[in-house]
């Protein structure tokens, strides 16, 4: 067995790990825009990348590294380096080419599309970092874009024999979120001595269940990173404590990134069950979190089922009017044909449509498929952000 604690110190929680942010004039009035995270032992790396077809340079640049360790990754905020081409892709080289002592260092982007990097303010803000700093707080808030607050977080895995080991994230993302990885930045650090195929194993699978079951707005962003980095600095390590741990961490992420969609008051769960399998459920769940009837409905604590279940019947899947059963919380609205949505019940669930978080659950009523989607509300003040994201 094994005991996993929350601690402080995000990404620099595990044993070797450095970060800190920096301003270097990428944002308006001194606020943090560069960051880094270092470690003193070199590291594998597991990654998972967007499925947009138009990737940003970082991402072609990481790629074409090939098998490798690395202690270096550098972040920037304001701008993508997406859709830049070959210069993109040349900027970050000689960006990197300042980075002398470090070891196959990484670069990651975030920001404006189409804009070439201001490669003398980044490699200025290099010269203020200080490789003993351990800010993590300060490089989580220098990743931010329209992020509404910092989010970073840290376990603690103790093991039976005494032993333990320690996972540490810092992550961005507010808007532009889709399931086919969200639009975010997340690093991952961990001082567990986990062999390298297992990094990715377990990477992959988890971030079927976190970053890719949640959707703010229903795009797909150029720039979508993860990247898990272990020094096995601890010697320790269990395969089914790491991946528990690695799912806590991921998972409150995600949920972060959906609780702070720009503008979002509320976070909902959308609990799919009853599929004539789990591939169609996450079809379903995943069509409610990113319908835009649905979005506008939660924002106006509107409870209308209706919606509700003309998106279960447009995401193409197995489903049918008299087996479908759909619930707002613990609230019944309709079950195989049978209305019990009368005035009193749709005062009840007005009331639920009026917390923070609730769940819309959707039983098919095919099969034993199942699946769980995390979405927002879409208002005003998310076209107010987007309509001038660029000013």
């Amino acid at each position: 067995m094994y005991k996993i604690v929350q601690t402080n110190a995000g990404v620099c929680a595990p044993d070797g790990f450095f970060a800190d942010g920096v301003s270097a004039g990428l944002k308006p009035e001194n606020a943090l825009d560069m960051a880094f995270i270092y470690s003193d032992k070199e590291c594998e790396v597991a990654s998972v990348f967007t499925t947009n077809k138009m990737y940003a340079a970082p991402i072609k640049h990481f790629r074409a590294k090939k098998d490798f360790k690395t202690n270096f990754v550098l972040i920037n905020s304001k701008n993508a380096n997406a859709m830049t081409g070959q210069a993109g892709f040349d900027d970050i080289d000689e960006i990197l080419s300042h980075c002398c002592d470090m070891t196959n260092p990484i670069m990651s982007s975030t920001g404006v599309i189409g804009v070439r990097l201001p490669k003398q303010k980044i490699t200025d803000g290099m010269k203020l970092f200080d490789y003993t700093k351990k800010e993590s707080s300060k490089a989580s808030r220098a990743i931010m874009t329209t992020d509404a607050f910092a989010k970073e977080i840290a376990l603690k895995v103790e093991l039976d024999d005494g032993s333990s080991f320690s996972i540490g994230a810092i992550a961005k993302g507010a808007g532009m979120i889709n399931p086919a990885m969200a639009t975010m930045l997340c690093f991952i650090t961990t001082d567990a001595n986990i062999p390298k195929i297992q990094m990715q194993e377990i990477l992959d699978e988890v971030t079927k269940t976190t970053f890719n079951a949640i959707s703010v707005d229903g795009d797909t962003s150029t720039n979508d990173t993860v990247l898990l980095l272990s020094n096995a600095k601890s010697t320790a390590f269990d395969a089914d404590a790491f991946k528990e741990a690695l799912f806590k961490v991921m998972h409150f992420l995600a949920l972060e990134m959906v609780r702070d969609g720009e503008g979002a008051t509320k976070l909902v769960t959308y609990k799919v069950s009853g599929a004539k399998d789990d591939k169609e459920a996450e079809i379903v769940a995943k069509t409610l979190s990113d319908s835009l009837l649905v979005k506008t409905a939660l924002y106006g604590e509107d409870p209308n089922w209706g919606r509700i279940a003309s998106t279960v019947g447009a995401s193409g899947v197995e489903a049918y009017e008299e087996k479908l059963k759909i619930s707002f919380d613990n609230h019944c609205v309709y079950d195989k044909g049978q209305l019990y949505f009368d005035e009193e019940m749709e005062k009840k669930c007005a009331i639920v449509m009026g917390h923070k978080k609730f769940t819309i659950s959707c039983d098919l009523g095919v099969g034993e498929g199942s699946f769980k989607t995390y979405g927002c509300d879409l208002g005003h003040e998310y076209v107010k952000i987007n309509a001038d994201y660029r000013t």
